[in-house]
């Protein structure tokens, strides 16, 4: 092939990598650009659902997978306020067994670290680190993109297609001129890390948790940690109006845990990170020469779990349909606009209707409806045909299967 039938990815995350494997292993070449000099190792994207795992299996990763991270089959829902345990939900007892019966804790830099390790020894994957985009443009032929390294010297790359894997922030939507439609939550979330373990505190707390309270809901998640030894994640909101100094206050984040999960001593808390919550969808996935894919395509809030999952979904979907460009014949519009229809629906019905419904339910607080809410998963734990469909719904099962039969 020519220098110009290659793919640049921007962005060489979870899901940029994950493209960038995808397209390799269809024999495509890319130029993988990140900004960073290497991965970010931030605990916040770590739940891998079955949907996923699929993909991780069939891209030959789910056995370092398993070994970096931790198998999570079950989920529990609590009601904060009288310390009852809502609904035990547990993927290996579904009637209709699944393929992957389990919910894969591994960490986004884990994913993307193991990756880069494979594209390395590629010679078809050029890999850009610390490189950001500036610039491109977009003609018949494909794409120039203008870059520029750490240290300040700029070049021009030639490719088929660009696609922007680089964020809620992307350079490359911005670039386009393509809109991200929605809305910011007006409370900031708050995660806390800390390598307590939780499940000493009895069989209540399972790997993955998510607390009811009608004044400050919790996530609680558990993931391996980067030497292994387990790390605990909680996520929660805050009020509009308070501020950095009382939100990061270490007494402050020490009465939080101690609200959910009271212990006689205090919790070693590793990091604390504040940061604004969206839930915006792009209006295309393609535009010309130019894609989408991931958080630079769509951001959600994190109750569930489902950003980096769908940003999965986005890759390999895009990495069939080049495939079928490249190397079938296949007509690149058609594919293309097809790609954004299901990708947009597999958002717009699934992630995003589900997240929010997440996050309304956890933090409601009309005592009716909540005692409604709170009743409903109560009778969907106890019900198999319930228990398999909240399963489903909330594993990203059904919206997977519904966003890839659009045609």
């Amino acid at each position: 092939m020519s220098e110009t039938e290659r793919v640049i990815v921007v962005g060489a995350g979870p899901v940029g990598s994950v493209l960038a494997l995808a397209l390799r292993q269809a024999d495509i070449p890319v130029v993988l650009v990140e900004a960073l000099p290497a991965p970010e190792k931030d605990c916040r994207a770590a739940s891998c659902h079955p949907p996923t795992i699929a993909i991780l299996d069939r891209l030959g990763l789910l056995e370092a997978g398993k070994e970096q991270g931790l198998i999570s089959p079950v989920m529990h829902f609590h009601d904060r306020v009288t310390g009852e345990v809502l609904g035990r939900f547990d993927l290996g007892q579904m009637s209709a067994p699944l393929d992957y019966p389990y919910v894969l804790q591994w960490e986004q830099y884990k994913i993307a670290g193991t990756i880069l390790e494979i594209l390395e020894q590629d010679p078809g994957c050029e890999i850009r680190m610390n490189t950001r985009l500036v610039s491109f443009e977009d003609d018949a032929q494909g794409i120039t993109a203008k870059v520029e390294t750490g240290d300040g010297a700029t070049e021009e790359i030639s490719a088929r297609y660009l696609v922007g894997c680089d964020g809620g922030r992307s350079t490359v939507r911005k670039l386009a001129e393509i809109e991200f439609e929605g809305f910011t939550w007006p409370e900031r979330f708050l995660k806390i890390d800390t390598r307590f373990d939780f499940q000493s505190l009895g069989d209540h707390i399972a790997n993955r948790n998510y607390f009811a309270d009608p004044d400050e809901w919790l996530n609680l998640f558990k993931a391996r940690g980067e030497d292994g030894s387990g790390m605990w994640r909680a996520v929660g909101p805050t009020r509009p109006e308070q501020t950095d100094e009382e939100l990061l206050d270490p007494a402050a984040i020490e009465a939080r845990l101690q609200k959910f999960c009271p212990r006689d001593e205090p919790y070693e808390i590793v990091t604390v990170a504040l940061y604004k919550v969206h839930q915006r969808v792009a209006t295309t996935f393609n535009k010309g020469h130019v894609l989408l894919a991931g958080d630079a395509a769509h951001v959600n809030n994190p109750v569930g779990g489902m950003g980096m999952n769908g940003g999965i979904h986005d890759a390999m979907n895009l990495a069939d349909k080049m495939a079928a460009i490249f190397h079938e014949g296949g007509e690149a519009e058609p594919l293309l606009d097809r790609y954004t229809r299901q990708r947009r629906k597999g958002q717009l019905d699934g992630v995003q209707a589900q997240s929010i419904a997440n996050k309304k339910t956890l933090a409601e607080r009309d005592p009716e409806v909540r005692a409604a809410n709170l009743d409903k998963i109560r009778a969907a734990s106890a019900s198999p045909d319930e228990h398999d469909a909240f399963i489903r719904r909330a594993c990203m099962i059904d919206s997977f299967a519904a966003a890839e039969a659009v045609e």
